[in-house]
């Protein structure tokens, strides 16, 4: 008998694994100045703060498109995911990743100093469990950078509003599940066992992706985003990371 958890678990692999086939047609630098560089420079940035030479696991590592970035500032990074096809990308780049679930990671206490997750997170239903197998596997004082989507946000609004996006020919963004949080719940997720030391807001003031790719607009759009990130706009960002660090 398959149960609930892992029926959601089978559902989001296989969505993953459609998605794989054209995740990176948008990211690396291949869309000059396009929205999803953008989100993947200013999370990068952040995690820098918290993790530069340090040993990093990622969950959800996808095709390893920030994973990669990660080894140019983190003492060791390491990285799992639950979907097969996004792995085969990884490991192509010659990335250290493993298969599993984000609630029960492979992996023993105390293993890391930093644990991350970008884009993740909003997509699983125990994200208690996640994140406490997050704090799980760092060592006492090391650190959760973990990233949330806003239900206090413009890009909340529009999700609700607008229709799926295609992830692949036969598939869209409506077959996965996706939770939006609040600021308060996304404390409340820690409040336990860490204490929140540094926030970040990302997509603060743009209204859709394809509004990066105007003339003028885009670029006007592109600096208010990295001089609102660390303001305390963030709370109304459309994606929230925190650090926070684990109780000693």
């Amino acid at each position: 008998m398959v149960t609930h958890d892992e029926g959601h678990l089978e559902h989001t692999r296989r969505y993953y694994d459609a998605f794989s086939r054209r995740y990176d047609a948008a990211r690396g630098g291949r869309v000059p100045g396009g929205y999803h560089d953008l989100v993947d420079d200013l999370e990068l940035d952040f995690l820098s703060r918290h993790a530069r030479g340090k040993s990093v696991l990622e969950v959800g590592c996808g095709t390893g498109l920030l994973l990669e970035r990660m080894r140019d500032f983190a003492g060791e990074a390491r990285g799992i995911d639950l979907s097969p096809g996004m792995l085969e990308r990884a490991r192509s780049r010659g990335l250290d990743v493993v298969e599993g679930s984000a609630t029960s990671l492979p992996f023993p206490d105390a293993s890391f100093d930093v644990a991350c997750s970008f884009k993740v997170l909003a997509h699983v239903r125990d994200v208690r469990r996640a994140v406490g197998e997050m704090l799980r596997v760092v060592r006492p004082g090391g650190v959760v950078v973990a990233e949330f989507y806003n239900a206090r946000s413009l890009r909340a609004l529009v999700k609700r509003l607008g229709p799926a996006g295609a992830v692949a020919h036969d598939r869209d963004e409506s077959e996965v599940y996706t939770r939006f949080d609040t600021p308060a719940e996304v404390a409340g997720l820690f409040a336990a066992a860490a204490r929140i030391i540094d926030r970040r807001g990302v997509r603060i003031v743009t209204p859709a992706a394809r509004a990066l790719e105007l003339p003028v607009v885009g670029s006007a759009l592109r600096r208010a985003e990295q001089r609102l990130c660390d303001t305390v706009l963030a709370r109304y960002a459309g994606f929230l990371i925190v650090a926070a660090r684990k109780h000693a």
